[in-house]
């Protein structure tokens, strides 16, 4: 089709028509609302790289789970930072850990939506890698019993999905045949199976205060030129038994998104992570963004990538605004 014959400003010409013919639309039920659990009471703690974001004690983690389940999103991922730190990261696999005691007082006060819970152990290791480390290196398989651990205790405190984030090899595989040993085969596993070493976790990193204390990641999180392991990394993590994949961050790697969606028949989710909320927001106080059209806009095109569920720190304020 050609002008004159084709004129595609007639469908854009009125709201009404726009919103007829809209391909992707977002809703709540598209939203994980990820928060950061601290001890103590009535802390609410700003988080400064991330303007509007807060540490908070169990009783605002149920303030802020409620509003999430008014405002129509689905789900929370808690994050936990504890008071005391060691080697072994005993801090996340505690009965009484600070996502333990977080987990259950959600499900106690809103056992309608639904918790997730962030498996890993850079937040409870003096060190600040996600796992176990020997002789100066992330030994990965000492690290598997620890994190399979980790994801028991949440679950046994009410977890209702478990979300290994540490990217070590084969912790899907240990957390989903501990659960099964322990009857809990009905609990989800949302793998960040693709999870590259990123620049744009600083934010975060202060907000879980989990920054390494040496080196790096970048000897078990993904290569941000890479692609095709993408596509391996996915695979082996649906062998071992996950039930979503997830690809973090996602601004940058929309392309990997979509490429997920086109390669894998199991739910993708993307986590619209720390950095790109904080850049998003930063430019909204120098003036020179909208932070709410930028975010929404941004929103969208995870989306339109393939996206079925996404993370993000704007999940209430944007599913608000979709209610109207």
């Amino acid at each position: 089709m050609l002008f004159p014959d084709y004129r595609g400003r007639r469908l854009r010409a009125t709201d009404n028509f726009r919103r007829m013919i809209r391909e992707t639309k977002l809703s709540g039920d598209d939203f994980i609302l990820p928060l950061f659990a601290v001890e103590g009471r009535a802390v609410k703690k700003p988080i400064e790289s991330m303007p509007g974001q807060f540490q908070l004690s169990v009783d605002h983690i149920v303030d802020q789970a409620r509003a999430a389940r008014d405002a129509g999103i689905p789900g929370v991922i808690l994050f936990g930072i504890p008071d005391k730190k060691d080697g072994l990261a005993t801090g996340a696999y505690a009965s009484d850990g600070i996502v333990q005691k977080a987990v259950s007082a959600v499900k106690e006060a809103v056992p309608d939506l639904s918790v997730i819970t962030d498996v890993c152990l850079c937040e409870y290791t003096d060190h600040g890698h996600c796992g176990v480390v020997e002789k100066g290196c992330v030994d990965n398989d000492a690290s598997l019993d620890l994190l399979a651990r980790t994801a028991l205790s949440h679950v046994q405190a009410g977890a209702d999905m478990v979300a290994p984030s540490d990217m070590m090899d084969g912790r899907v595989a240990e957390i989903r045949g501990i659960l099964d040993d322990e009857g809990f085969t009905h609990i989800p596993i949302m793998s960040y199976a693709v999870k590259y070493a990123s620049a744009f976790y600083g934010p975060f990193r202060q907000a879980a205060e989990c920054a390494p204390q040496f080196g790096d990641r970048k000897t078990y999180q993904m290569d941000p030129a890479n692609s095709d392991e993408a596509v391996r990394e996915a695979t082996m993590d649906i062998e071992e038994g996950a039930d979503i994949i997830m690809v973090k961050p996602a601004l940058s790697y929309l392309d990997i998104i979509y490429r997920l969606r086109q390669e894998i028949d199991l739910p993708v989710a993307a986590y619209n992570v720390s950095g790109e909320y904080s850049i998003m927001k930063a430019g909204e106080m120098m003036g020179w963004v909208n932070a709410k059209e930028i975010i929404m806009e941004t929103l969208i095109s995870i989306k339109r990538a393939g996206a079925d569920l996404i993370l993000t720190y704007s999940a209430v304020d944007v599913a608000r605004e979709l209610n109207g």
